[in-house]
């Protein structure tokens, strides 16, 4: 008899082993990267248009290279990376998103803590009692003592179908999550800054040409009543000249208006209140077009985003969650031991007190319970959604890229044809100017020919500008460089989890 017992006991402790040894519940594998070749269904101009002017130098697209983590600084401008270091250190959300990171791991580190070893606790305790022999059938006087005991009580809940791996294995993907957020936060500011630090210099320089515009317009004016007070001119030719120039003046309280928007969004961005001085101020010409533009094929994209690996991290989520609702429906060993001693007297507690001792082994089994496999089925839907919206973010990521790369091609042959137009204005400036000196034509010609070139430098000053918010445009769809850290990205808690798992 003895022997039959001590085989049945060898053979749950065997079937607990095995089935602490693996996990319910599909493992996660990553979704196959996307089978395509190109981003656009046209093929692609790879060696971009360039223009005689500044910011139209060459610019090629390089397939298959990686970009640089510090993207920014190919366009060498010194007071950008100054100003992008505060931000990193100083921006709100950026903050929040790593508290929110450091919160995913402690919830993490807290659940293994609970979960993966035993817990161990120790208690100390005294009660007075009143004890009667006539309960028990004797006869005596009723006596009160006191009953003093301490001991230490072990607890462990063996994870025989993985329940609890599956569970971290959530938060450890949740924890992925987050760090994937803060990048994708971390790519967004520096992106915000750049352009925006590029759209301050393009307001800037519209701005000063709009004001020669508008001294342009009042000398005319000023030449036309001139002209009609000798007798020269018609009253309408002024007021049509008027209806211009205030045309011009309604432009600049915009522009300003613009400029002073971007300068309290920088401010922001940078962990500032609009009130406070940024004493960093940008123009164009502190800008370079990198000359090379690293393209990444689609199958090497989903590992670079942000948004995608956020994505790929909430799926691996879904599918340990669905883990967990499976081993629900399998059985639970709990085991709890406990050891102390007891004693009529707190000096005798430790060293003449009475040795107790107790060894509890609880296996359960839901039978009945219909809620599990709802639960169950629930948990594979929250799978099945999750993976829609993985291959949802996946094609919004291919189709921004495919955007940003049309932007580059179409912009990159705009700005080529505004600089033809800016060669051709001042031309025909430098022209007048000549006829001008040769008294062949008029002072009021002059000022004509002077504003039309104002005016194509105006469209030529956003065309350049353009071009540069393209390039960001393009380093932030291809990731930011995240391909040069996104080995660390998220190791961390699955390297603790494995090690975790691996020591018991």
């Amino acid at each position: 008899m003895n022997r039959n017992k001590m085989a049945s006991y060898t053979l749950i402790g065997v079937y607990a082993i095995l089935l602490t040894g693996c996990a319910a519940g599909p493992d996660f594998q990553p979704p196959v990267p996307p089978n395509v070749a190109d981003y656009t269904f046209m093929p692609l101009t790879t060696n971009l248009v360039t223009s005689p002017t500044m910011l139209g130098n060459p610019q090629n697209i390089i397939k298959g290279e990686r970009l640089t983590k510090y993207w920014w600084r190919v366009m060498n401008a010194e007071k950008l990376d100054m100003l992008i270091r505060e931000a990193l250190e100083r921006n709100p959300t950026l903050m929040a998103a790593k508290a929110t990171l450091r919160q995913a791991k402690e919830l993490f580190a807290a659940r293994a803590g609970s979960t993966l070893y035993p817990q161990i606790e120790g208690n100390l305790g005294g009660q007075r009692q009143r004890f009667n022999p006539e309960t028990l059938g004797q006869t005596g006087e009723a006596r009160e003592f006191s009953l003093y005991n301490a001991g230490v009580g072990v607890r462990y809940t063996f994870d025989l179908a993985g329940g609890n791996r599956r569970a971290l294995e959530t938060l450890a993907a949740r924890s992925d999550y987050q760090q994937f957020q803060l990048e994708g936060a971390r790519l967004t500011l520096v992106a915000n800054i750049v352009t925006t630090a590029v759209n301050q210099a393009r307001l800037k320089r519209q701005t000063e040409i709009i004001e020669n515009i508008l001294k342009s317009q009042e000398n005319q004016l000023e030449l036309t009543l001139e002209r009609i007070r000798l007798g020269h001119g018609e009253p309408d030719d002024a007021l049509a000249l008027q209806t211009q120039l205030e045309q011009t003046r309604a432009k600049l309280p915009l522009l300003r208006y613009e400029l002073q928007q971007n300068k309290h969004f920088l401010a922001v961005l940078v962990g500032k209140s609009p009130g406070e001085s940024l004493l960093l101020s940008f123009t164009l010409e502190d800008f370079t077009l990198p000359p090379e533009l690293p393209l990444l094929i689609p199958s090497e994209l989903v590992h670079a985003r942000p948004d995608i690996l956020g994505a790929e991290a909430l799926l691996h989520a879904s599918n340990a969650e669905y883990g967990v609702a499976i081993s629900k429906l399998y059985p639970q060993l709990n085991l709890s031991a406990d050891l102390g001693s007891q004693a009529l007297t707190t000096g005798a507690l430790f060293g003449g007190g009475s040795a107790v001792w107790s060894l509890v082994g609880q296996l359960t089994q839901p039978l009945f319970n219909p809620g599990l496999p709802a639960e169950k089925r629930a948990a594979l839907a929250a799978f099945d959604a999750a993976a829609a919206n993985y291959q949802s973010v996946v094609l919004e990521a291919l189709r921004n890229v495919a955007d940003v790369l049309r932007a580059l091609e179409n912009d990159s042959k705009r700005l080529e044809a505004l600089s033809a137009a800016d060669f051709a204005s001042e031309k025909s400036l430098e022209s007048t100017q000549r006829r001008y000196r040769l008294g062949a034509t008029s002072y009021y010609d002059l000022l004509i020919a002077q504003q039309q070139r104002l005016q194509t430098e105006i469209d030529l000053t956003e065309g350049q500008a353009k071009r540069l918010v393209n390039t960001v445009a393009f380093y932030q769809a291809m990731g930011g460089g995240l391909c040069d850290i996104s080995g660390s990205a998220g190791v961390v808690s699955k390297a603790q989890i494995g090690g975790r798992i691996a020591s018991r």
